[in-house]
């Protein structure tokens, strides 16, 4: 890492042309990880790589679904639920629709992977709060339900998925992969 106040240029004349140049002084920081220098573990690679698009297949089907029936979904759902929410139900029910197509496609590639990931969260918030007011928690950790799963479970491990996509991303195996550089211009550097 180079500090912008311990940077010393090489070369004759280096330092005359580091000290009239009016341009800002470019720092890169490269951020390594404790692995950098040991192989990739493709195993572990290639299971986030299937959780990401078993997990984006998952989405699209839940938002065919809104868009299947939008009328109903809007009435039964948004409406009766979400009624908090301004304009009409439909605009939240095609949005949630729509967010559930749109956002798994660029996760499952790769391709603003964590603004997908914040989306398919948001919607899975949504999800669990509509649960969570239609039938409570159910007795939840301890109680044993009659379908043998708490009614909001399955929002809630999708919603545990978007979240560890956003914090951590799509994974080595997308297709815009994040480069560990950070470049920025320090203020003093005019």
């Amino acid at each position: 890492m180079t500090d912008s106040g311990n940077y010393k240029p090489s070369g004759a004349g280096a330092s005359k042309d580091f000290q009239s140049s009016n341009q800002p002084q470019k720092v890169e920081v490269v951020v390594a990880s404790p692995s950098s220098n040991a192989e990739v573990d493709i195993l572990g690679e290639l299971a986030i790589f299937l959780l990401r698009v078993g997990f984006s297949l998952f989405m699209i089907h839940h938002g065919l679904e809104k868009l299947q029936d939008p009328e109903g979904f809007a009435e039964f759902v948004v409406g009766k639920y979400f009624s908090f929410l301004p304009g009409d139900p439909i605009i939240w029910t095609f949005a949630a629709g729509v967010t559930q197509i749109v956002c798994p496609i660029g996760l499952a590639i790769g391709i603003f992977a964590r603004i997908s990931a914040l989306g398919l969260l948001s919607t899975m918030l949504f999800a669990i709060y509509f649960h969570l007011v239609d039938t409570g928690l159910e007795g939840f950790p301890f109680a044993v339900v009659e379908a043998h799963n708490y009614v909001f479970e399955l929002s809630a491990i999708y919603a545990a998925i978007a979240f560890y996509f956003l914090c951590a991303g799509p994974g080595r195996l997308s297709a815009f992969r994040k480069k560990n550089k950070v470049t920025y211009y320090p203020k003093g550097s005019k």
